[in-house]
C-alpha cells in the first residue's frame, strides 16, 4: 500500500513538473504559432481608404479637394439609454429621431453607422456627452471650392468617396489612391480598442491631377455664357477653348450647370457635359472643311470663280437657297463663298469634289469618330455611309445631314490653326504621386496630318476674310488683333420623329486668334435662343469677348501690320491703309499685270515689297522666318511651278 502511494505521488509530481516546465516554456520561449494565434485574437488589420487626391488647374488653384470630416458609428449593445441617445443625436444632427432609434434599438447589433460625413462642430458637441457606445471615424469629404465652376467636367463623388461622373469617375482609380493596411488592437470580445472615441487617424493620400484648364479664363467664359443665355433667352449655351498648337483644353463649359457640392438635387441631364457628350448639326461652320478639302485636292483655288445662281439652285426636285435673300450672289470667288457663307457656292464645291472625297476629308478632320480625349462620354457624331445622293451631298456641305460635338468642331478648327495636324484634345496636364513625388506629364498626341501647311495657311487667310469687310463674321472682330473664323446657324433636329423643330436653331461661331499665329481656338454656341438666332447675331459677339479676354490674359501683344508679321496676312496693294488691308479679298490677287514664268529676283527685299510684286504677278508665296529675303525656292531665274507657288526664306 505504501509503495502504491509513493508511486502515485511520484507520478503526480512528475506530471506537475511537466506542466510547470511546459508553462515556463510557453511563457518564456518564443513560439511562432502561438504568437500568430495571439495576434489573430487580439489584433486585426483594417484597410484604410486613401484621402482623395486634389484636382487643380494649370496654375495650381484647387478645383476639387478633400476636407477632414467625421462619421459616427454605434455599438447598440453597450448603449445604456438608447431612446435618450437617439433624441440627443437627432437634435445635433438635425435628423429624424425615430430613424436614429431604429438603428440602435437592437442590442444584438455590434456595429451600425449613425451618420456619415458630419461636421467637426457636431462631433465636438456629441463628444461632450461622453455617451458610451458611440465612436467616430475620421474621413474625408469631397469639396468643390468654386461651386458651379467647371462642374459638368469635374463631375462629383458619392458618400463613399467614389467618383460618379466626370473626371472624378474617369480618373477615379488615380484620385482615390491605394488603401493602406493598419494593425489595430481588439479586446477579448473582438471589439476594436478606441482612444478618445477615435477609431483611427492615419490616412494615405491619392494622386493629384493638374488640368490644362485656366480657372480664371473658365470663370470668364462661364460668366459670358450665362449673360448671353439670359440676354437671348436660350435653352443652353456651350463653349470650348483650346490651345491652338496642342489642343489642350483651356476652358470648357455647358450651361445650365450644377453645384457638385449638392449634386443629388439636380437631374442627370443638368449634370451632363454636353460640349463632349452631345452632337448637333453644325450648320455653316462645316463649310470651312468642305473648302479646305477642295483646296487640298486641287479641285479649286481660292480665286476660282463660282456662279451662285443669284440665290436659287435646283438639284433634282429640291431647291437650295441662301439663308437670307440678301445673301444671294452671282459670280464670286471661292474665298467669297466662305466669307459670304453661300450655301449654293458651297454646294457646288461639294458636288465637284464628290461624296467619296468629301466624306474622306471630313473623317480626316475627326468627324464621325472619337478623338480619344481624356473626358468621359465622348460622342463620335454621325456621318452617313456612302453613296450620297446629290441633295444629301449638298446638305452636308453646309452642315446638315451630319452631326458633331462642340469639342469636335473646336478641334477640327485647330487643324487649320496649327498648320494641318489633328491632335487629340486633352484636359489633364499631369498626374503626381504625392507620396513618391513622381509626376507623369501628358504629351501632345498627334493623330495624323489632315491638310498641308500651304492649305492651312490659305484657309487661315480666307477665314480672316470672314471677319472683315462684308464677311458674315464681322461682329467677331477683336480690336488690335486679326481674327479668323466662321459663323454657323443650324436647325435643331427633333428628338422624336423626323424633321426639325419649328423655330429651333443653334447659333454658333468657331474661330481662332490671332489669325496669323493662332494661340487659341474658340467655339461658342447658343442652343434655341428666343431673341435672335443667327450665329452672327448671338455667337460671334460672344466669341469676340472671350477671345479678347483670352489673348490679353495670356499677354499676346496686339498686332500691327508691319514687316515682322505681314507674311501671314494678305496685302494686295502696298498703298492701302491699315483699315483697307483688313478688308482684303482674294479677288485682289487676280488683278495681274504680268505673266512671268520664271522666279523673280527677290534678294534683300522686304516682305512688303515681295508681297506687292507677288500679288501683281499672281505668284503664291510661302514665307519662312522674318526680315529680308535671303533665298528663294526655286531660285531666281528658275521656272515657276505650274501652280505658281514658291517659298521665300527670310533672314533678319
Amino acid at each position: 500500500m505504501k509503495s502504491k502511494i509513493i508511486t502515485l505521488f511520484i507520478f503526480v509530481c512528475t506530471l506537475w513538473s511537466a506542466l510547470v516546465f511546459r508553462a515556463a516554456y510557453l511563457q518564456f520561449v518564443p513560439h511562432e504559432k502561438l504568437n500568430t494565434l495571439q495576434e489573430k485574437q487580439f489584433q486585426t488589420v483594417v484597410s484604410l481608404p486613401a484621402r482623395r487626391g486634389n484636382i487643380i488647374d494649370r496654375n495650381g488653384k484647387e478645383l476639387a479637394m478633400s476636407s477632414p470630416t467625421y462619421s459616427i458609428y454605434a455599438d447598440p449593445k453597450i448603449i445604456e439609454d438608447r431612446k435618450g441617445t437617439a433624441k440627443f443625436l437627432a437634435k445635433v444632427l438635425k435628423e429624424n429621431q425615430n430613424e436614429i432609434y431604429s438603428k440602435i434599438k437592437d442590442k444584438n447589433k455590434r456595429f451600425i453607422w449613425i451618420e456619415r460625413l458630419v461636421s467637426v462642430s457636431q462631433v465636438e458637441e456629441i463628444k461632450t456627452q461622453k455617451i458610451r457606445g458611440l465612436g467616430f471615424v475620421e474621413e474625408w469629404k469631397r469639396v468643390y471650392p468654386n461651386d458651379q465652376l467647371l462642374s459638368t467636367t469635374l463631375g462629383f463623388t458619392g458618400k463613399e468617396g467614389q467618383g460618379l461622373e466626370g473626371l472624378e469617375l474617369f480618373y477615379d482609380q488615380q484620385l482615390k489612391g491605394e488603401s493602406k493596411k493598419v494593425s489595430m488592437r481588439k479586446d477579448a470580445r473582438g471589439r476594436p480598442l478606441i482612444q478618445d472615441g477615435m477609431l483611427f487617424t492615419e490616412t494615405p493620400q491619392g494622386k493629384e491631377i493638374k488640368l490644362t484648364i485656366d480657372s480664371d479664363l473658365q470663370y470668364f467664359v462661364e460668366t459670358e455664357l450665362k449673360e448671353a443665355l439670359q440676354k437671348h433667352e436660350a435653352e443652353a449655351a456651350y463653349a470650348v477653348v483650346l490651345d491652338a498648337k496642342t489642343s489642350a483644353i483651356r476652358a470648357i463649359a455647358s450651361l445650365p450647370s450644377f453645384n457638385p457640392n449638392d449634386a443629388s438635387k439636380v437631374s442627370p441631364g443638368a449634370r451632363r457635359n454636353r460640349s463632349v457628350t452631345d452632337t448637333y448639326e453644325p450648320g455653316s461652320t462645316l463649310k470651312t472643311f468642305v473648302i479646305a478639302q477642295a483646296l487640298e485636292e486641287k479641285v479649286f483655288q481660292p480665286n476660282s470663280k463660282i456662279w451662285c445662281e443669284n440665290g436659287y439652285f435646283k438639284i433634282g426636285k429640291r431647291v437650295i437657297r441662301e439663308a437670307e435673300a440678301n445673301h444671294s450672289q452671282g459670280l464670286i470667288s471661292v474665298s467669297e463663298v466662305l466669307a459670304y457663307s453661300s450655301n449654293i457656292g458651297t454646294s457646288k464645291i461639294a458636288l465637284k469634289l464628290g461624296d467619296e472625297k468629301l466624306r474622306q476629308g471630313l473623317m480626316k478632320f475627326g468627324f464621325g469618330q472619337k478623338a480619344g480625349t481624356d473626358l468621359p462620354g465622348e460622342a463620335k457624331g454621325i456621318i452617313l455611309g456612302l453613296p450620297w445622293r446629290d441633295h444629301l451631298l449638298a446638305n452636308v456641305s453646309f452642315g446638315q445631314g451630319m452631326t458633331a460635338s462642340p469639342l469636335q468642331m473646336a478641334n477640327a478648327y485647330a487643324v487649320i490653326a496649327n498648320g494641318g495636324m489633328l491632335n487629340a484634345p486633352h484636359i489633364v496636364e499631369s498626374i503626381t504621386d504625392l507620396e513618391t513625388n513622381q509626376t507623369v506629364t501628358t504629351e501632345t498626341k498627334q493623330i495624323r496630318r489632315v491638310i498641308s501647311e500651304e492649305t492651312a495657311q490659305q484657309m487661315r487667310l480666307m477665314l480672316a476674310a470672314v471677319t472683315s469687310g462684308k464677311g458674315s463674321g464681322v461682329s467677331a472682330r477683336v480690336e488690335g488683333y486679326i481674327v479668323g473664323g466662321k459663323t454657323g446657324t443650324a436647325q435643331k433636329v427633333r428628338t422624336e420623329g423626323r424633321g426639325y423643330i419649328p423655330g429651333g436653331y443653334i447659333g454658333s461661331f468657331t474661330g481662332f486668334i490671332p489669325a496669323n499665329d493662332p494661340q487659341y481656338v474658340i467655339y461658342v454656341a447658343l442652343d434655341h435662343p428666343k431673341k435672335g438666332y443667327y450665329g452672327a447675331q448671338v455667337a460671334a459677339p460672344l466669341f469676340s469677348r472671350i477671345a479678347s479676354y483670352a489673348v490679353r490674359r495670356e499677354g499676346v501683344a496686339p498686332e500691327v501690320l508691319a514687316e515682322k508679321n505681314i507674311s501671314n496676312v494678305p496685302v494686295a496693294q502696298s498703298e492701302k491703309t491699315e483699315k483697307e488691308v483688313e478688308e482684303f479679298s482674294y479677288a485682289d490677287l487676280n488683278k495681274t499685270t504680268t505673266t512671268l514664268t520664271t522666279v523673280p529676283d527677290f534678294k534683300d527685299l522686304s516682305m512688303r515689297e515681295v508681297l506687292q510684286q507677288a500679288a501683281n504677278q499672281n505668284i503664291k508665296i510661302k514665307m519662312i522666318g522674318r526680315g529680308k529675303v535671303d533665298q528663294t525656292v526655286p531660285a531666281a531665274g528658275e521656272a515657276l511651278a505650274e501652280d505658281r507657288t514658291m517659298t521665300i526664306i527670310l533672314k533678319e
